[in-house]
C-alpha cells in the first residue's frame, strides 16, 4: 500500500526538531494534519515528550495513535470522546468447525441480543462498579448511561468471533464508555476552555430564571427547592454542553490536576474506564452464552483467568510514578513488559494478542490498531460493494454499502503496521476472523 496515494506525507522533522521536545514517531508517513495536531502538542509548555504509533491519523486536536507525557495538567482532548475505548478478547473452548458450521446463526443471535450503533437496552442494566463519580456523572449514568451497558456502538466498533494457530474459537470486541462516556468527556472539554474562555452569564441567567419561576417553593419549602435546584443544573449542564459545538473550539485547554475540575475529571475517567470495561464483559458474556447455546455446551465464561480473558484499554490519562507525569493515550494500546494486549486490524484481517516490550521511546504503548488511510467519505465513493464483498469470502459479516467505509481498503495493512512496531510488542497469537458484526447489522433494538 502506497500511503503517499491517500495524502500521506513525508514527516517534517526539521520542524518538530524547532520545538526542542523529544519525541518519536514509529509512522514512516503522516497526513497533513497529523503534523500539525503533534506540533500544537508538543508546543504546549506542560507537555514534556511525544510519540506517533505507526497506525497515526488525523483526530480531535491530538492525532489518534498519538502519546504524550504532561507534568501537573491532564487534558481531556488527549484522551478523547469515547474514554476507555479498547479491546477485550475472550478464548473459549470451541473451534473453528463448529463456529464455522454455525456461523450465520451464530451471528443473526449477536444481532438479536446486543444493542447496536445508538440502541440501547430498554431498561437500566446491572452494574458492579464501585467507584466514586461526580454528580454530574452520576445524573448522566442514572439517565442514560446504565441502559448502554452491554452495547456495542457505532463507527469502528466490532464484535468478532474468530479462531487462533490451536483453532480454538475467540471472542474478541472493540467497544468502549458510549454515550455516557461521551457526555464526559466532552463536559470536562468544555469546562478547560471556558476557564480560559468564560462566556459570562449562560448557565447563572438560566438558573436566575429558575429561582424566580420556583420563589413559593424557596420560601416554604427549602429542602425541596434545593433539590429540585440541584437536578435542574445538572440537566441544564448537559443541555448546555450539547449545544456547544466542541468542533468550532480552536486550541488545547488542559486542566491543572490539583485544581477543583482537574480532581473531578480524574475521578469521573476512571469511572469510565471501569465502564467501558463492564460494557465489553457484558458483550462477551452474551457472546459466550449464546456460543453454549448454539453449540450446545456448558462452558462457563470466566473472566478472571488471565489466560483466557484479556482486556485493554486505549483512550485513557494515567499518572506515571516514574516519570513523575500524566501518559496520555489516544489510539494507542498500553505496552508495559509482559503487558497482555489486542490489537485488532480490519474486518477481514482479525485481531492479534501481543506481549508488550515496555519500550521507553513509545512510552510503554503500541497502535490500536491499523489506522485509517481513508475518510468515511473517500471509501463509500471509491470503495465498490463488490469488491467489499470479494474481500470478505468466507466470512459472515455486516457487508453491505452502510459500512463501505469500514471496509479493509479503508485501512493500513494492518501486517505492515504490526512489522513497524516490533520492537514495541511480541505477536502471541493472530486471531482469524469467522464472524465480524458491525453496528448497520439489522439489530431488533
Amino acid at each position: 500500500m502506497n500511503l503517499k496515494d491517500f495524502g500521506f506525507f513525508d514527516i517534517d522533522h526539521d520542524r518538530l526538531g524547532k520545538l526542542q521536545k523529544p519525541y518519536k514517531i514509529y509512522a514512516e508517513l503522516l497526513d497533513e494534519t497529523s503534523m500539525e495536531q503533534f506540533h500544537d502538542v508538543l508546543s504546549q509548555p506542560f507537555v514534556t515528550y511525544g510519540a506517533l504509533m505507526p497506525d497515526a491519523h488525523a483526530g480531535y486536536t491530538m492525532p489518534i495513535g498519538g502519546v504524550c507525557a504532561t507534568r501537573d495538567v491532564i487534558v481531556p482532548q488527549f484522551v478523547g470522546f469515547d474514554i476507555g475505548c479498547g479491546m477485550c478478547a475472550y478464548k473459549t473452548e470451541y473451534t473453528k468447525v463448529e463456529i464455522e458450521a454455525n456461523a450465520e446463526i451464530i451471528y443473526n443471535h449477536i444481532v438479536e441480543r446486543i444493542p447496536l450503533g445508538f440502541s440501547t437496552h430498554k431498561n437500566h442494566q446491572p452494574m458492579t462498579i464501585d467507584l466514586p463519580l461526580s454528580d454530574l456523572a452520576s445524573h448522566i449514568l442514572e439517565t442514560s448511561g446504565r441502559k448502554q451497558l452491554g452495547t456495542l456502538g457505532g463507527g469502528n466498533h466490532f464484535i468478532e468471533v474468530g479462531y487462533g494457530s490451536d483453532e480454538k474459537a475467540w471472542i474478541v470486541i472493540h467497544s468502549g464508555s458510549r454515550g455516557f462516556g461521551h457526555k464526559i468527556a466532552s463536559h470536562y472539554m468544555l469546562q478547560a476552555y471556558l476557564e480560559k474562555n468564560p462566556i459570562e452569564g449562560r448557565l447563572e441567567k438560566i438558573l436566575e430564571d429558575f429561582a424566580a419561576r420556583n420563589r413559593n417553593l424557596a420560601e416554604h419549602n427549602p429542602e425541596v427547592y434545593e433539590k429540585a435546584l440541584h437536578k435542574f443544573t445538572l440537566k441544564t449542564q448537559v443541555e448546555l454542553n450539547k449545544k456547544i459545538k466542541l468542533d468550532n473550539i480552536k486550541g488545547i485547554y488542559g486542566l491543572h490536576v490539583e485544581s477543583e475540575l482537574g480532581k473531578e475529571y480524574i475521578k469521573d475517567q476512571k469511572f469510565a474506564l471501569a465502564f467501558a470495561l463492564e460494557n465489553r464483559k457484558k458483550m462477551i458474556e452474551t457472546i459466550h452464552t449464546i456460543l453454549n447455546d448454539v453449540l450446545g455446551g456448558s462452558h462457563e465464561f470466566d473472566h478472571t483467568d488471565g489466560e483466557k480473558f484479556i482486556n485493554r484499554n486505549h483512550n485513557h490519562a494515567e499518572y506515571c510514578e516514574v516519570r513523575g507525569e500524566w501518559i496520555h493515550r489516544k489510539g494507542a494500546t498500553h505496552a508495559e513488559e509482559g503487558m497482555s494486549g489486542v490489537i485488532p486490524g480490519n474486518m477481514r484481517d482479525g485481531s492479534f494478542i501481543v506481549r508488550g516490550k515496555g519500550h521507553a521511546d513509545s512510552l510503554a504503548s503500541s497502535s490500536h490498531g491499523a489506522g485509517r488511510v481513508m475518510s468515511r467519505n473517500r471509501a463509500k465513493a471509491s470503495v465498490s460493494l463488490e469488491e467489499f464483498e470479494a474481500a470478505m469470502q468466507g466470512i459472515t459479516g455486516t457487508v453491505d454499502e452502510k459500512t463501505l467505509d469500514e471496509s479493509p481498503f479503508a485501512y493500513k495493512d494492518i501486517f505492515e503496521v504490526m512489522e513497524l512496531q516490533k520492537e514495541l510488542v511480541e505477536v502471541v497469537e493472530h486471531i482469524k476472523v469467522l464472524i465480524n458484526v458491525k453496528d448497520n447489522a439489522k439489530s431488533r433494538y
